[in-house]
């Protein structure tokens, strides 16, 4: 089974992420990064910023040591990374909660859910969960990771996948390597293509007034009915 999850697998994975994401760029109103803050944005402020910044230090993380594998860290240092990723790690994870808390008990929420968004969201929590055990479990990742993880992950993005470089790794490593994949597989087909599509431009955008004729708070209810949330004012 190691030949088709290490040596196959990946490349079906990278091959529906490519083909899958062009394919939902190019047909319809399939690329989006519009938010559901507006139906509930308590829950969604508390469990998205810490998720989001979690999961981009923790993947910017792995991808420096995939690509500058020779650095090494050692006495203090060592314990820093691994605190560090641990850390935020765990942010991610506790954000992602909030997050799917918000998606399951929020009626209006709820209403835009579908199947693949509880699929993918308990798949991150999923691997989230493996690689903040990995981390406490099997420690000193910061130093292993270059020697056992980058020479197979190398060998799949040089297309020469050399599955004997994973085959002796604990289980635990080798469902997170597979999570990995399957999620990448699952993009095109979530909501998570969105980061395709992040408006960073809004970073230097001015800031836009917002003036509201009702209440923002009744709006916001997910329990007050619409045809009594708005009233128009006169003028409309």
């Amino acid at each position: 089974m190691d030949g088709f999850w290490f040596g196959a697998f990946p490349y079906i994975a990278l091959t529906l992420f490519v083909v899958g994401t062009i394919y939902r760029y190019k047909v319809g109103f399939k690329y989006s990064s519009l938010s559901s803050q507006f139906l509930e944005s308590s829950h969604f402020q508390k469990g998205s910023v810490p998720f989001h910044v979690g999961i981009l230090v923790v993947f910017f993380a792995h991808l420096i040591a995939l690509l500058f594998p020779n650095i090494s860290f050692g006495g203090h240092m060592l314990v820093s990374m691994e605190t560090l990723m641990l850390s935020f790690s765990l942010i991610a994870f506790v954000g992602l909660a909030i997050l799917f808390y918000r998606r399951i008990t929020n009626q209006r929420v709820l209403m835009v859910t579908n199947k693949m968004d509880i699929a993918i969201e308990v798949l991150l929590l999923i691997q989230f969960f493996i690689g903040i055990y990995i981390t406490v479990s099997l420690k000193w990742g910061s130093a292993w990771y270059a020697s056992d993880m980058v020479p197979y992950l190398q060998s799949v993005f040089t297309f020469h996948p050399d599955v004997v470089a994973i085959s002796a790794s604990p289980l635990l490593i080798k469902l997170h390597v597979v999570f990995a994949f399957l999620i990448v597989l699952l993009i095109p087909f979530s909501r998570l293509v969105h980061f395709l599509v992040a408006p960073l431009h809004y970073i230097t955008r001015p800031y836009q007034i917002v003036r509201w004729n009702w209440n923002p708070k009744t709006i916001r209810d997910p329990n007050t009915p619409w045809k009594d949330a708005v009233q128009r004012p006169k003028n409309n």
